[in-house]
């Protein structure tokens, strides 16, 4: 399977920002045995690149798609992909990094948020387009969508089990989730998976959470 098919049919994106280099490997453990494969780790995060790449050699892409979040140019693309990124995703768009995302073999997913910039995206090569933020909510991506529709969208930002499925059912592919997921209080690994298992039972309520062998 490639990375972008992997994406598309796990939909769900752990965003992991500020996480202590040593809780990376038990809140991918919790991800995963809740159902969720694939984890951001965002390079404004200490030691990010280290994480990626113990990750990275840690799991198996098809158990947990690993990628790297807010990189910010082209460098760090590469910096990111040397260390097991799967995938690239920003909060702008930047057609060095769209183009240094492809050129390396890594899932491109710029930011964008006017209808310009999604365009804009989009025929640049973004493969998929983080709608962000989303702030606007779920009209917001519904307005988009409207002459939109054949671009695959991810909306970051305010997205939970309470309305999950309402973003999906109004059409974005994927879906980028912070602390609806890790919390934000003291982390707290059983509530991770939990969290995450019942985030995919309302995305998809015929999910059936199997635990990964690890």
């Amino acid at each position: 399977m490639t990375a972008l098919s992997h994406i598309l049919q796990h939909q769900v994106i752990a965003i992991v920002r500020g996480l202590a280099y040593e809780d990376f490997l038990p809140v991918a453990k919790a991800l995963s045995a809740g159902g969720v494969r694939i984890m951001e780790i965002t390079l404004n995060t200490p030691r990010a690149l280290e994480g990626i790449s113990m990750l990275s050699d840690h799991f198996d892409p098809d158990t947990l798609l690993v990628g790297a979040g807010t990189v910010l140019d082209a460098v760090d693309v590469t910096t990111a992909v040397q260390a097991g990124a799967k995938f690239i995703i920003s909060p702008h768009t930047d057609l060095s990094i769209i183009q240094k995302s492809r050129e390396l073999g890594a899932v491109s997913i710029p930011g964008a948020f006017t209808p310009t910039e999604v365009v804009a995206a989009y025929r640049n090569g973004g493969e998929i387009i983080k709608l962000f933020p989303a702030a606007g909510g779920l009209a917001y991506l519904k307005d988009i969508r409207a002459p939109l529709d054949k671009i695959p969208l991810m909306p970051t930002g305010g997205i939970d089990a309470s309305n999950i499925r309402q973003y999906s059912d109004a059409g974005a592919v994927a879906f980028g989730i912070g602390s609806s997921l890790l919390g934000k209080g003291p982390l707290d690994l059983q509530r991770v998976t939990e969290n995450a298992a019942n985030l995919l039972r309302h995305l998809r309520p015929e999910h059936d959470n199997k635990n990964t062998l690890l």
